[in-house]
C-alpha cells in the first residue's frame, strides 16, 4: 500500500487509497477517509467530519473529529480522542499514553457520542449521547426533509427518549 504524507490544513474532504503520514498538524475541514492506516507521529489530527482508517490510527498529540471516529485496527493517542458521534474500533482504544511531560487527567479522555466497538485499554471514557438537530442527522450528515421523520423525532423527545438534542438510551 502506497504512503501518503500530509500537513497543514485542508478544505473540503481528504480520501486516501493507502496510507496517512502526518509530517505536521493536520486540520481537514470535513471528512477524513484512508484504505490503509494513519501515522500522525508527533502531530495532532482534526477533521470537521469523520474520520475513517482501514487500520489504526496512530497519534503523538490528539484525535478529534466533529463526526465519528472508526479504525479497522487500534486507536492509540499520546493526548485525548475526542469525537461527537460513534467510536467505533476493532481492537484497543489508548488515550494519554504521553511520553514527553507528567500526565494529567485531561489527556487520558476518550470522549464521543457513544462507544460503538472497541476495548478501552488506557483512557477514561465520557460518552456524551448522540445529537440530532431538527434538519440534519449529524452521525451521517443525511438531511431529513420528511415530515413523518420530523413527527417522530418530536414523539420521542414528547416521551423523554430525546433531550436537549441527544437520544437517551
Amino acid at each position: 500500500m502506497k504512503d501518503y504524507k500530509k500537513r497543514g490544513e485542508i478544505k473540503g474532504s481528504l480520501i486516501i487509497e493507502g496510507n496517512l503520514i502526518l509530517e505536521g498538524n493536520l486540520i481537514v475541514e470535513e471528512n477524513i477517509k484512508v484504505s490503509g492506516y494513519i501515522n500522525c507521529a508527533g502531530y495532532l489530527i482534526e477533521a470537521g467530519g469523520s474520520i475513517e482508517a482501514g487500520g489504526s490510527i496512530e497519534a503523538g498529540d490528539s484525535i478529534e473529529a466533529g463526526g465519528s471516529i472508526k479504525a479497522g485496527g487500534s486507536i492509540l493517542a499520546q493526548l485525548w480522542i475526542k469525537c461527537k458521534g460513534t467510536l467505533n474500533v476493532k481492537l484497543y482504544i489508548y488515550a494519554g499514553m504521553i511520553t514527553w511531560r507528567e500526565r494529567i487527567d485531561e489527556d487520558m479522555i476518550i470522549e464521543c457520542g457513544k462507544l460503538e466497538n472497541g476495548k478501552i485499554e488506557f483512557g477514561t471514557l465520557h460518552e456524551t449521547g448522540l445529537k440530532i438537530e431538527f434538519g440534519t442527522l449529524h452521525e451521517t450528515g443525511l438531511k431529513i426533509e420528511d415530515n413523518e421523520v420530523l413527527k417522530a423525532i418530536k414523539l420521542l423527545e414528547k416521551k423523554g427518549k430525546i433531550r436537549d438534542g441527544k437520544i437517551i438510551v
